[in-house]
């Protein structure tokens, strides 16, 4: 079973319901060498510091965890539709790169932490990637997080079957800070090409 197929699965059984959330969805084209929003020129105003729990249970800091070009995105494991695909993307996008001979690392960071605890997002990260590192907190150090990064989320529902709506940009960052960001019409390819011409500047 493939790794979109694995975490679609679980996701059904979890919740037993079929597609919906939110989709945000642009018609851009892949830029050239741009990361679909341009490296930035001076100080950033996405990204910052942040203090998490990842998906061993390590309180881990921005600084632990972004020390190679790294593709951040939001997003939480019970999503039944956007998430296990851009994901998965990212995840493809990092062996692309890896073929390259470079080096990158996959960063998914909840917005859901009332049911992404550690042992939720272990699984999850796990069956995605075997680099991915998972990033959970509280309430509190989430929010903080995602502000950082202009990354908006908001609970949709109540119950146990609850979803979350959010933005679905991936971020490409690196030990300097913000490069560029990534939308959902690129592939893996496409990402992984802006990525190797992004660093290389």
């Amino acid at each position: 079973m493939d790794r979109i197929s694995a975490i679609a699965a679980g996701v059904v059984v979890a919740l037993g319901l079929g597609a919906g959330g939110y989709l945000w969805v642009t018609n851009s084209a892949p830029g050239s060498c741009d990361g679909s929003g341009g490296r930035v020129a001076g100080e950033a105003l996405i990204g910052g510091p942040f203090e998490l729990t990842d998906h061993t249970g390590q309180r881990v800091t921005d600084e632990d965890i972004i020390t190679e070009p790294s593709l951040v995105y939001f997003g939480y494991t019970f999503c039944p539709d956007v998430c296990p695909f851009d994901v998965s993307r990212n995840a493809d996008a990092i062996d692309a790169l890896a073929l390259r001979g470079i080096s990158a690392t996959p960063v998914f960071v909840t917005i859901d932490p009332a049911r992404d605890d550690v042992e939720q997002l272990s699984w999850y990260v796990e069956a995605m990637h075997p680099k991915m590192i998972g990033l959970t907190g509280t309430d509190e150090e989430i929010k903080a997080a995602a502000d950082q990064y202009r990354a908006y989320y908001a609970k949709n529902g109540e119950g146990e079957y609850y979803l979350v709506d959010h933005s679905t940009l991936t971020y490409l960052m690196d030990d300097t800070g913000f490069v560029g960001f990534f939308r959902r019409n690129l592939s893996a390819e496409d990402i992984a090409d802006q990525v190797a011409c992004l660093t290389d500047l």
